[in-house]
């Protein structure tokens, strides 16, 4: 048996019962145009290529195994290879700089402040410092009128030996469930919002007249940053913050960042990154404006960072940088004017005195 390579017949034929209407076939080639497959011997398409392929040959002969020429590839011009060949050359690839460590001493950015922030904060500090004197303050550093900080507790500070007196108070917190109101540490429920306020405390103590971590108050800023080919921009949103008891310190690989808002009790915005790349120190700067910090940090470089910073659950401590002024080995050997008492060696004693000298009339001395 043989195989039929006519044009869709693709069957198997016995040479011996091959007659001239055995083979059922197309002799025109298949064309596809417009999503429409067909042949051109017959004008038969379709749109479907299961309905195209088992189209029935338009012609009947006998079976032929022999395959079809294969139509030529088209002749590749002269002109293109004429053309010269183009060698591209480019840059060495360059080593990627040493990573200095994380906890390099910092460097404080003097930062350039806009007169408005300078103008607002300057006001506002006269009219706070004039606010805090006309509060009177007792001898325990406590201002007359505070309210004790327990809950459930309403005593005022008045400055007299009532202060000291027994505070009724709940040390637990406020739970909202189901419409019931109660506090965590008595479990006294109660649906009305008035009669929860006045319950009275279940612990006796004394009173509180400053809250715990009072001094740790945070403002939480908005930050953005964007890059160009050599510089990285690190934008802080922020309005009132002081511009001389904030910070912006930084190290090849570290940005650290304080900022002070004198309204807010003194609370801060702090935030420490560790940098994807490394920046030029010397050619950073800062700028304090009225609505945001802006912090310009050079690529020290080339190329694009991926993130801003690597996170971080925990910053470590940075080194504290040394101090200025020559070290005993920085000075110039040949400087006779220069002593350090501390490299002179002590001469190993062999219990011999100058009197003993004096004595020996040779001036030798033999030594064991």
């Amino acid at each position: 048996m043989l195989q039929c390579y006519n044009r869709g017949c693709g069957q198997m034929f016995d040479p011996a019962l091959n007659n001239d209407d055995s083979c059922r076939h197309h002799p025109g080639a298949p064309f596809f145009h417009d999503a429409y497959k067909g042949w051109s011997c017959c004008n038969k398409k379709s749109v479907d290529f299961t309905e195209f392929l088992n189209i029935k040959g338009c012609t009947l002969a006998k079976h032929s195994n022999i395959k079809p020429p294969e139509p030529e590839k088209p002749a590749k011009d002269d002109k293109d290879s004429n053309k010269e060949e183009v060698i591209e050359v480019r840059a060495p690839i360059r080593e990627a700089m040493e990573r200095p460590p994380v906890d390099t001493p910092m460097t404080l950015l003097h930062a350039t402040v806009a007169p408005a922030l300078k103008n607002a904060i300057d006001t506002l500090q006269v009219s706070v410092t004039s606010s805090k004197t006309e509060n009177v303050t007792s001898e325990s550093g406590v201002t007359i009128g505070t309210t004790c900080k327990n809950n459930s507790c309403n005593y005022v500070y008045t400055g007299t030996n009532s202060d000291f007196g027994e505070c009724t108070y709940h040390p637990g917190v406020p739970i909202f469930h189901e419409g019931m109101k109660f506090w965590s540490c008595c479990q006294k429920r109660t649906s009305d919002f008035a009669q929860f306020m006045a319950q009275p405390g279940c612990v006796y103590g004394q009173h509180k007249w400053v809250k715990e971590d009072e001094d740790k108050k945070v403002v939480n800023c908005r930050y953005d940053w964007h890059q160009t080919a050599t510089n990285v921009i690190v934008s802080i949103y922020a309005k009132k913050y002081h511009y001389a008891e904030s910070l912006i310190e930084v190290n090849p690989v570290r940005l650290h960042v304080n900022l002070v808002f004198p309204e807010q009790e003194n609370a801060k915005f702090d935030i420490d990154l560790e940098l994807r790349g490394i920046i030029n120190v010397q050619k950073a700067t800062a700028q304090m404006l009225g609505t945001k910090v802006e912090i310009t940090l050079p690529k020290l470089e080339p190329g694009s960072w991926q993130n801003l910073n690597f996170p971080r659950d925990k910053m470590p401590a940075a080194q504290k940088p040394t101090a200025s002024g020559p070290s005993k080995h920085q000075i110039d050997s040949s400087d006779e004017e220069y002593f350090d008492l501390d490299d002179i060696q002590p001469v190993q004693s062999y219990g011999l005195k100058l009197s003993e000298l004096s004595l020996n009339k040779d001036n030798k001395l033999e030594l064991d």
